[in-house]
């Protein structure tokens, strides 16, 4: 009933720029961090994320709501909180905790739009989430691989004896989780990285790409608006890509992290184990803090991996423009969350630092700013309602996000103050952390966890108080929430906590 409520008034409403409705490209990357050119990297070979940074604008202070992939895409897809589409965790799904969420992809499908999907989209979602499209979503796995393979283990990798620890593996009639992974470990079957001589489209990423062009060369012969939405892999583990983007880039020449200590004044839970990295049969993570080479073989993939999706991105903006789409095309770039890069001696995501929760956001939307950057607070959930304003439809109520089309037209104009993200803690997992994140601090609040589940907050449901001052604290090497000089940056910061909590029960 909800969408029928907003349907009926779409078509007395223009969109926010030309007579026509905008298509829609939606690049979703998993892993992806703020290490790119555009946004001030001095590794990163990232000339195609680039381009489309001159077209449209960056935002650097992009913030997701929970560093965890489940959780951040249910909540960027349908602009809802993570309290609100209660999914926390790997495992939780969407529609079955939050009846009345839709995505973005089912709203605008309703409006007469043709949705289209393929690769890592709907996690947190189940079966692809079929209500969000017109066309059957293409599972990578559905798609054809370079020279006839079939991707090994998980549609990651290509290398022989992997391939053959698969069979051996299907062969062996181990049904126990745990029994497999040593059976695979043995065999080093499950690597950390992958550097073949192979074409783009031998993975899971290339292959999408050559399909996403094939669609857009089709949506390019109709007149019905599109909604395309591509789910890039990389640069999630395994760091799996073709050895010329391995190629491009000298091992030794990079640095590990900086700070790999816990800041000081800060509770052990904040931290993550490591976990991730246990399913991989070629890392040890008790010793990974003191392997430097392991590191840097680590970091070098990761900079592989953004190189390979990158250029998978080139191609598909270079299709927009020979089609002729690209005059009326919207779009939008979104890392899921951000990676730990070793610094606090962590790797992956699953935390409320910086380096987990920042991502990249870039927006191209003709007839708006291009090539600037803003430093406007934004969030992963101000995107559904971006979309619409753009697309000229009604931004329906049940949304939380804002939409970031006032800073799209000038990019010095702030929409909000505070960006929050959350992430439980990593003991007895009885806490719930929220991030509040303006431009210069970042307050971490440790509630007691019946507060995101029921929304009731009280000040004495906070454990453990962390504040971070980026200014003078870039790696976050001190939580300042003790000193007294920084005691009205707390209080402030907490109000626009009790506030969140006062609009959920609003």
């Amino acid at each position: 009933m909800k969408l029928i409520k907003y349907l009926a008034i779409i078509c007395l409403i223009p969109p926010a720029f030309g007579s026509e409705r905008p298509n829609i490209l939606f690049l979703s990357m998993d892993d992806l961090k703020p290490e790119l050119a555009c946004y001030g990297s001095e590794i990163a070979i990232s000339p195609n994320i680039d381009r489309l940074a001159d077209q449209g604008v960056l935002f650097e202070h992009h913030y997701v709501q929970q560093a965890i992939c489940s959780a951040t895409r249910a909540s960027m897809f349908t602009g809802l909180r993570p309290d609100t589409t209660r999914v926390w965790d790997i495992s939780s799904t969407c529609r079955e905790n939050c009846p009345i969420a839709f995505t973005m992809q089912q709203y605008f499908r309703e409006a007469g739009y043709v949705t289209a999907g393929s690769g890592k989209v709907m996690h947190g979602f189940t079966r692809h989430d079929p209500l969000s499209w017109t066309d059957s979503f293409i599972d990578p796995s559905e798609l054809p691989f370079a020279g006839g393979r079939e991707p090994a283990l998980y549609q990651q990798y290509q290398g022989e004896a992997i391939h053959k620890a698969v069979v051996d593996l299907e062969k062996s009639g181990l049904k126990v989780y745990k029994e497999k992974q040593v059976f695979m470990a043995e065999r080093n079957a499950k690597p950390s990285i992958e550097c073949l001589d192979l074409p783009d489209d031998a993975y899971s990423d290339g292959a999408m790409t050559v399909w996403g062009i094939e669609r857009l060369k089709e949506y390019s012969q109709s007149d019905k608006p599109f909604f395309l939405t591509l789910g890039f892999r990389k640069p999630h583990l395994p760091f799996v890509a073709p050895k010329k983007y391995w190629d491009m880039f000298d091992r030794e020449s990079i640095p590990t992290a900086v700070f790999t200590g816990k800041a000081k004044g800060s509770p052990d839970y904040a931290y993550q184990p490591g976990y991730e990295l246990n399913g991989y049969s070629d890392i040890d993570i008790k010793v990974l803090g003191d392997d430097l080479d392991k590191q840097r073989e680590l970091i070098h993939g990761y900079y592989a991996c953004v190189a390979y999706v990158d250029a998978q991105i080139g191609m598909l903006l270079d299709t927009l423009e020979e089609t002729g789409l690209a005059d009326n095309t919207i779009i939008v770039l979104w890392g899921d969350h951000g990676w730990h890069l070793g610094d606090h001696n962590m790797w992956c995501k699953h935390t409320n630092f910086e380096q987990a929760t920042r991502s990249p956001l870039i927006i191209h939307a003709p007839g708006m700013a291009s090539g600037v950057k803003t430093t406007s607070m934004a969030e992963s959930v101000d995107i559904f309602s971006t979309l619409c304003d753009l697309a000229g439809l009604p931004i329906p109520d049940q949304l939380e996000g804002d939409s970031l089309v006032p800073v799209l037209k000038d990019p010095s104009v702030e929409v909000k103050p505070v960006a929050i993200s959350q992430y439980p803690d990593w003991n007895k997992k009885t806490l719930m952390g929220y991030a509040l994140r303006d431009q210069r601090y970042r307050l971490v609040a440790w509630v007691d966890r019946s507060a995101a589940e029921t929304g009731i907050f009280a000040r004495d449901m906070v454990q453990d108080i962390e504040l971070y001052d980026y200014k003078t604290d870039p790696l976050e090497t001190v939580s300042q929430s003790d000193n007294p000089e920084y005691m009205n940056v707390v209080q402030s910061l907490m109000a626009e906590l009790e506030k969140y909590f006062s609009n959920r029960q609003s």
